[in-house]
């Protein structure tokens, strides 16, 4: 049988708190959606504003850790892979399929966090004194992202990036 490939990387805010819930056999799993926006061309040529509301499960210890430290509103960056399932509704209405995103990984891309509706965050109360920005279902949740080499701020803006890009690209023309 053949194999394919099957990625999804989705970068947006969560509509509403994950919700939290337990397999018979004490598993954790989270759903929650993220909202994603994009930009269209309507037929006189003015760009319209659009949303799509992604559908993303995660499970286990990473299901635990979207619970705990996701909100709504939270920005976030989901990598993972499309699912798609069936089952037969509760209501005995016939058989329900769904489409969602499994997630194998979850990184927050807003700011730093100062409260939590109303009660002061206390940084030494997190795990490691800085605030989560990263967990995957295979990686060990203790590192923070200053553990991983980056700042707090965006190392710098788009305009760099282009420069840079434009330098590299122009010196690796073999001729």
């Amino acid at each position: 049988m053949a194999r394919g490939f099957n990625k999804v990387v989705l970068m947006g805010n969560l509509a509403r708190d994950p919700d939290v819930r337990y397999t018979v056999e004490r598993r954790a799993w989270a759903r929650f959606t993220v909202a994603v926006g994009y930009a269209w061309k309507n037929k006189s040529g003015e760009y319209q504003d659009g949303t799509d509301f992604i559908s993303v499960v995660a499970w286990g210890p990473l299901a635990e850790r979207c619970g705990r430290y996701l909100k709504k509103g939270s920005g976030v960056l989901v990598e993972g892979r499309i699912r798609s399932r069936s089952y037969d509704a509760r209501d005995g209405s016939g058989k329900k399929y769904v489409t969602e995103v499994e997630a194998g990984e979850v990184v927050f891309v807003g700011g730093k966090r100062t409260s939590d509706e109303g009660v002061p965050y206390d940084p030494q109360a997190a795990p490691d004194s800085s605030s989560p920005s990263s967990f995957s279902s295979d990686e060990d949740f203790g590192k923070s992202i200053h553990e991983k080499g980056f700042s707090d701020d965006f190392p710098m803006d788009f305009a760099e990036m282009e420069k840079d890009a434009n330098k590299s690209a122009e010196s690796d023309i073999p001729f």
